[in-house]
Parts: C-alpha cells; structure tokens; sequence
C-alpha cells in the first residue's frame, strides 16, 4: 500500500470507531404517544451497529490494510435481562452473517441507553452433543442463589430424511452462573414432549421443587396438539426432569395467541399476583404476527389464571414492524426497580433490533384488573364497548 493509501485507511478507522461511539452515546427519549400503561422511546436500545468494532474488524492495518469487516453482525434480538450492580445489563442474542447465534451481555446506566457490550461475548459450553444454534436465553435470579440462563437449544433432527437440511430439534438449554462470565453448563432440560423452544425458570421454589414454564410443540416450527403455556416441576436443575406437563393457558381460536403462545420472562411477584408477560402467534394472508400481552395467576396457586386483558399488550408499530421476520414483536426479559415500582421491558422487533417501554407495576395491575376480558365473540366485544359507554357517560 502506498503512503496515501494508508492515511486514508486510518482515516477511516478513526471515524468507523468515532461513529461508533457516538452511537453508544446517544440519548433516548420518550416519543409523545402514552396509553398510560407503558411508555415506548424512540431509539433502539442495541442493534447490530452497537456490536463492538473489534469483534467484527481486524483493527492491524498490516493484515486487514483495506479495512474490511471480518465478522459480520446481522442482527441483535431476544434478550433476557436483570439488574446488575445498580446497572442494567441485557443478555443479547447476536446473531452472525453465518446464522449462528450467541449471547453477549450489554450494560447500560440507566436502563434506556448507553448500553455498551461487555468486553467478549459468553464463551457457552457445550453438553456432549454439541448445539448447532442458541438463542433467546431468559435469565433468573432463583432463590437458590444461581443466576440460571434457560435458551433455546437447537441441533439438525437426526432422524431427518437424507437430504432434508431444514429438519431441527428444540429443547431448552440450561446453564447457570454467579457472575455472568463464567457459566456452568447443564443438561438441557428433559420434559415428555417432543420439542421445547420457550421455557421459563419460575424464581421461587413451589413446594420444595423447581417450576418451570414450558411451551410444548411437536415439532421444530409445527406446535401440533402443543402451543400452549405449561408448567412442570423438578426436584434439581443439575439432572431437570419433568415427568408431567401440564398447559395451564391453552391456545383459543380466533384470538392474538391462536396458534402459539408461550411466556417471555420470568414472572415478577406482586401483592397482588405473578405477572407475566408473554408472546402470542396468530396467522395472517401475511404470515405469523407476533404480539405481547399480559396476565396474572394467583400468588397462592400459579397455575390459576386470575386476570386475562383481552388481546395484545403490544404490537409492532411502524417502525418496528420490517425486519428479518417481519410483523413481530417478541421479550424475554424485563426489569422490576423495587425502589420506584417501574418497569423496565426489553423487547425486540421482527427479529433485527431490541427496545425498551417503561411501565409500573401499578399500571400493569391496573391494566389486568381492570381491562375487559376477552369472551372470544364479536358481540361481547361491542357489550364491552357500550358498557364503558355508559359508564363515561356522566363524564361527557
């Protein structure tokens, strides 16, 4: 390379690392529309810009003198998420120009920017049969005093006809850590279905034995008679065996959740009942439309639905809704600040970019008990209309 050339080449080194930077350091801020029960902002919280420009470029202009990107980033998505050293940090699942999948832990401040990536991603062991893919993992600070991180496990179906290279097996991974950088590995979870994409770890000990949510399918896509939210019990996550599982929230025709439906994050504890905060997958002449709503169970029984909003809690709006799977908006962590009672919901849309929306647990409460439930009829949805109706009308 001449002279010339190279100066040019460190120019753009110094602007490529200069730009980014100046990525991380943008502030968000709330956009005007409010519906008084989450506040959405208007940046994405991490997308795949905010990756480190040393994991994707060779920085020695001696081996890479043009400056290329050798590890391309596709995408950052689907992240579990908890409160770390008065910090918030989200387990973010990169996504490679390769198709493979891993996860890397982001820390920001204040919860709504300025997440910066930990200095190397997480360094996942492996069980003895290796995973093809992971993703989608939901971290849980259990009583037990272990941060577990349950993910999707993912491995071509060895009983795949020759030829087929689409064919997958699912099952929940499972790994647990003190620190967030060394992790333990465990086997995956076993459960009586054939195929597991979406399980929660409950935080709390039920009965002396660990819960956990499941959503059971057939196969890798095709939920077959599976698809609802389920719930089993083991008694160690070192060997976890369910040998019942049980659909506590089934499926329902002609709703947001018709096809699928499964939990995001772990739970948070109220007074008045676990909240939970889940995806539902309806089909459209479009595809697979992926929204957010919200229930609450019981504290005494969390098997029992106590409060069912009708519809979604959230949905892609028009910004969010293009991307790599378009038409969905999906979470698998959020954030309880005791201090303040907010919060804090990480979410990402069409499979590209993460966000964050900022409710309270008195709004969420509020919105479960209060918000009609859905009596799956398109006549009960208009009583429900005029009932309120009637109640504003003094109002008017």
């Amino acid at each position: 390379m001449t002279t010339k050339s190279i100066s040019k080449t460190k120019l753009r080194l110094k602007n490529l690392l200069k730009s980014h930077e100046t990525l991380l350091l943008q502030k968000n801020s709330p956009i005007a529309k409010y519906n008084g029960i989450y506040q959405r902002y208007k940046n994405p919280i991490i997308t795949a810009d905010h990756v480190p420009i040393h994991w994707r470029y060779d920085l020695n202009l001696e081996t890479n003198p043009m400056l290329q990107e050798r590890i391309g980033v596709n995408a950052t998505f689907n992240a579990g998420a908890m409160k770390w050293n008065d910090s918030y940090v989200v387990c973010v699942r990169v996504e490679g120009y390769d198709r493979k999948s891993f996860f890397a832990i982001a820390e920001s401040p204040n919860g709504l920017d300025n997440f910066r990536f930990w200095d190397t991603p997480i360094a996942l062991p492996e069980t003895e049969n290796p995973d093809t893919n992971v993703y989608d993992m939901r971290l849980i600070a259990h009583e037990d005093g272990w941060i577990y991180g349950i993910f999707c496990s993912e491995r071509k179906d060895p009983k795949a006809p020759k030829g087929d290279t689409s064919s997958a097996v699912a099952s929940a991974g499972i790994a647990r850590t003190k620190d967030l950088i060394n992790w333990e590995r465990l086997p995956d979870l076993v459960t009586p279905s054939d195929q597991q994409r979406n399980v929660v770890l409950h935080p709390e000990f039920v009965n002396g034995k660990y819960c956990l949510y499941t959503r059971p399918q057939d196969g890798f896509i095709e939920t077959g008679s599976g698809g609802g939210v389920g719930i089993g019990y083991t008694d160690s996550m070192e060997k976890a065996i369910i040998t019942e599982e049980t659909v506590i929230f089934n499926k329902k025709y002609h709703t947001v959740y018709e096809l699928k439906n499964g939990l995001g994050p772990a739970p948070i504890k109220t007074e008045e009942g676990w909240l939970h905060l889940a995806h539902g997958v309806r089909n459209t002449a479009a595809g697979l439309r992926y929204v957010l709503y919200v229930l609450m169970t019981h504290l005494d029984d969390i098997t029992k639905v106590k409060y069912q909003p009708a519809g979604y809690f959230m949905a892609p709006n028009d910004e969010e809704i293009v991307g790599d799977v378009s038409n969905v908006l999906f979470s698998n962590g959020w954030i309880h600040n005791e201090e303040d009672d907010s919060v804090y919901i990480y979410y990402a849309s069409s499979d590209v970019r993460m966000h964050v929306a900022v409710s309270s647990i008195a709004a969420l409460i509020d919105y479960c008990k209060n918000t009609p439930e859905d009596h799956y009829r398109s006549s009960t949805s208009v009583q429900s209309i005029l009932k309120l109706i009637e109640h504003n009308k003094p109002f008017l």
